[in-house]
């Protein structure tokens, strides 16, 4: 309006008075282009699920920065309850009451009663892919606090079925039950605490997350190894159990109580809403995110027909093509992740340390000290994915597991020969079962759980989380079932098995993932739409081609290539320029070899 006056006038306006102007032109384009969003219906069955979120009843704190403490707290309590259930069967595996209530005693030598022991555990993935599935959707049309609220109850009424099993049939139905359960909160807590959160301290909430799933997992098993003390066989099992509903009340209940995601409110036309949890949320000025989120909001409605399951699957356009493309890479580095041998680790630690020669009470000792460690090494995840990227950090890794497995295979055989040495070869073993764990817990634990957060569009992201824990149940339910066949049958080959499927890793973590460390999601986006090809390499060179200064998906995003790109300038350490040529031509015969590595490696994005 100044400027209309000063020009009326004959003046010529100031370069800040046009700056503010043009804001001005741009917040009104911005508001007509989301203020015309065609909000849906609520959607019919909403009411008949329990649980959702009401203004009147959520926490109210004086400072924004308490609420984002107290949710990542209580997200972090319903990721240790993940790992609690993920733990809880490794030493109830191991109880003699146990067994003959289940009809599966012996274990040892009869084949039906091994595929039984490992089918009773695998079956829960196969709820925890179900439960995920639905949460996915049921998020999105009901809230993320009605789908936790879903998946707490089914969980609750598995727990209560496991504590109070009589046999096979009716344990089997429990452990799916608690399966969809788990699926469904394991699905929704991650998203529900990234839309409610602030973008700030990610890193340090990413420790505090994995560190609690970790801590769940040990902290199921020394409550299990102390239940044991207890000359009621038949409670030392059921106890540790029947501890799960503890978790899921503070879960189910607790949940009711905290903010719903503002991007949901938003997509179901409650604006007022969205706006008033983002001020309890966050320290700044609410409406520049609000105005991003509706954004973000009339793009999923109008691409919602490319947002269910099945178009996800078999696309038939553009768009729906690269969703597919991202739901690959989410499952199959999920699967991976089990690949590389964590499960029969964690779950069956206490065969493993038997099978090198302890007893059975110094090998649940040792199983249990080397959840401890798996726990504290989850802090150095933060250092490796931050500061070496997401590639480097799984390749390097699989590479040190692959070693270490190698190294503690070959000690296995030596350790299962009666002699002098036993002791000796059996405690390299248990060393090097440490290290893969914490070697693991450091690098390939986070990762698969970080990269779909970092690879799905946010209209998609439930679903995309849903499709991440898919790809965790197939791997969990194929490792738990054959990993009792696999110690009766090759016994230290197992390791040995580990070993290769460590290496079988490699190719496809280093050709078919780009590099996301360093890059938002629309720089992702613009990977996925100009990509074309798997193959991560080959991409690279066709955005190369293509003129987009950001080609190299190979490397992490550094300061001074943001720098580079800022001025309009291709980043000139993704490119192999003449200058290197040049270089590499006068190395001598002795060096080349060495330097050719090391530029190869650092253009892989591995060093």
């Amino acid at each position: 309006m100044a400027t209309e006056i000063q020009k009326s006038m004959g003046e010529t306006p100031s370069s800040s008075e046009v700056d503010v102007s043009k804001a001005a032109i741009e917040d009104v384009a911005v508001k007509e282009k989301t203020d015309d969003i065609d909000f849906p219906p609520p959607w019919k069955w909403e009411n008949f699920f329990p649980g959702g979120y009401h203004q009147s009843r959520m926490f109210k704190f004086k400072k924004p920065k308490t609420m984002y403490t107290a949710i990542n707290l209580f997200a972090g309590v319903a990721i240790m309850f993940y790992g609690y259930d993920q733990g809880v069967m490794s030493q109830v595996n191991l109880n003699e009451d146990y067994w003959n209530h289940m009809g599966i005693n012996p274990i040892t030598g009869n084949q039906r009663n091994t595929a039984a022991e490992g089918g009773i555990v695998s079956v829960y993935y196969g709820g925890t892919l179900i439960g995920a599935l639905i949460a996915g959707s049921l998020a999105d049309r009901a809230g993320r606090i009605k789908a936790v609220v879903f998946g707490s109850l089914w969980a609750l009424l598995g727990a209560v079925l496991q504590a109070s099993a009589q046999n096979i049939t009716w344990m089997c139905c429990a452990r799916v039950i608690a399966g969809v359960g788990v699926g469904a909160i394991d699905c929704v807590i991650p998203v529900w605490s990234a839309e409610v959160s602030s973008h700030s301290a990610r890193g340090a909430f990413l420790a505090i997350e994995f560190f609690m799933n970790i801590g769940g997992l040990a902290l199921a098993y020394w409550i299990e190894y102390f239940a044991y003390l207890n000359p009621n066989m038949s409670m030392a099992w059921r106890t540790p159990l029947a501890l799960q509903i503890i978790f899921i009340i503070i879960i189910g209940v607790g949940i009711n109580f905290f903010p719903e995601s503002p991007r949901w409110l938003m997509k179901v036309g409650r604006e007022d809403e969205a706006r008033n949890v983002l001020k309890a949320t966050r320290d700044s000025d609410v409406e520049y995110e609000l105005k991003g989120i509706k954004k973000v909001v009339k793009f999923e409605l109008e691409t919602s027909t490319a947002n269910h399951y099945w178009a996800m699957l078999f696309p038939k356009d553009k768009y729906a093509r690269q969703l597919r493309w991202r739901v690959v890479l989410a499952v199959w580095l999920q699967i991976q992740q089990e690949l590389v041998g964590i499960g029969v680790i964690t779950v069956y630690a206490v065969d493993l340390f038997q099978d090198a020669g302890f007893g059975l009470e110094l090998s649940k000792l040792l199983a249990g000290f080397n959840n401890l460690s798996y726990m504290f090494s989850v802090i150095f995840a933060v250092i490796t994915l931050d500061k070496y990227g997401r590639r480097a950090t799984m390749v390097w890794g699989a590479v040190a597991m692959a070693l270490i497995l190698l190294i503690a295979g070959i000690l296995d055989k030596y350790a299962q020969v009666k002699g002098p040495n036993q002791r000796a070869y059996g405690a390299g073993v248990a060393t090097m079962t440490f290290l893969y764990t914490a070697t693991f817990g450091a690098t390939w634990l986070t990762t698969p759980w970080l990269y779909p957060t970092e690879i799905f569009p946010l209209n998609v992201r439930a679903k995309g989380g849903a499709w991440s824990v898919v790809g965790w149940s197939i791997g969990n339910g194929v490792i738990t079932m054959i990993t009792p066949f696999l110690f009766q049958a090759i016994s230290y080959g197992t390791l040995l098995l580990l070993f290769g499927l460590n290496i079988f890793c490699l190719p496809f973590v280093i050709l078919m993932y780009p590099e996301t460390s360093g890059r938002s999601l629309e720089q992702m986006d613009t990977f996925f739409e100009n990509g074309g090809s798997w193959n991560v390499f080959k991409s690279s060179h066709t955005m190369r081609d293509a003129g987009i200064d950001d080609w190299r998906w190979t490397k992490k995003m550094k300061e001074e290539d943001y720098e580079e790109l800022e001025h309009g300038r291709k980043m000139s350490t993704a490119a192999r320029s003449p200058e290197e040529d040049e270089k590499d031509a006068r190395q001598s015969w002795k060096k080349r070899p060495a330097y050719t590595f090391r530029r190869k490696a650092s253009n892989a994005g591995i060093l």
